[in-house]
């Protein structure tokens, strides 16, 4: 796992560990609210100094990316998804390569009420495999993605840093080609979430729900 985590990652790690011991050893030095703001500064700053060091995995087969893949992990601090988490489940994502070599993803979860949540983006290639990037039909954002680590049969690990304004936040999504992946993939997953400065509460593996019709 440690593979594709830097340094400064590790040290965002223990970082997060060394505020949450502080708050447990030296309470009466450390208000309650002081620790939290420490910790989610601390995670904030992390996030931004370690997303410019993830690198795509070598040799990235952008064909091999085609198909179908279910939305098994989420993770991420922005606000939007600390609302709505609880409500969230699995989805279907199609890619699809185009000859130019970018990328066609569609996108669509079940909603409980029977209706179908859908969105579509061309993410188009960069100078660099592996890293793409698109700007969002629905939300108006930009997103720089980077695919950090595929095996292209079984499961894919990305990181996407989402701009709009000047408010960015950290991604990270885990696929698979299968509704299930084994405990050793998912716990890769959080374990890299975390060391992009994702809370440990704002990482969320996604229940099994019914597919979309066709569109």
């Amino acid at each position: 796992m440690d593979s594709y985590l830097s340094v400064q990652q590790r040290s965002c790690r223990k970082l997060r560990g060394h505020t949450q011991n502080t708050s447990t050893i030296d309470l009466h030095q450390h208000s309650v609210a002081m620790t939290l703001l420490l910790t989610v500064l601390g995670a904030v700053l992390c996030s931004f100094s370690v997303s410019a060091q993830v690198v795509p995995q070598a040799d990235f087969n952008i064909q091999g990316m085609a198909g179908k893949w279910y939305l098994i992990g989420f993770a991420t601090n922005a606000q939007w998804f600390v609302n709505r988490k609880a409500d969230m489940k699995m989805g279907t994502a199609m890619l699809t390569p185009t000859a130019d070599g970018d990328l066609d993803m569609s996108y669509a979860s079940l909603s409980s009420d029977g209706s179908c949540w859908r969105m579509k983006n061309l993410a188009k290639q960069t100078n660099v495999p592996g890293k793409l990037t698109y700007t969002s039909d629905r939300w108006g954002s930009v997103n720089d993605m980077s695919m950090v680590d595929v095996k292209y049969d079984e499961y894919a690990l990305t990181h996407t840093i989402k701009t709009k304004g000047s408010d960015p936040t950290v991604v990270t999504k885990l696929y698979g080609r299968g509704v299930e992946l084994s405990a050793d993939l998912l716990e890769r997953f959080r374990q890299f979430s975390l060391g992009t400065g994702v809370l440990p509460e704002n990482i969320a593996f996604l229940p099994k729900n019914a597919e979309c019709p066709a569109a």
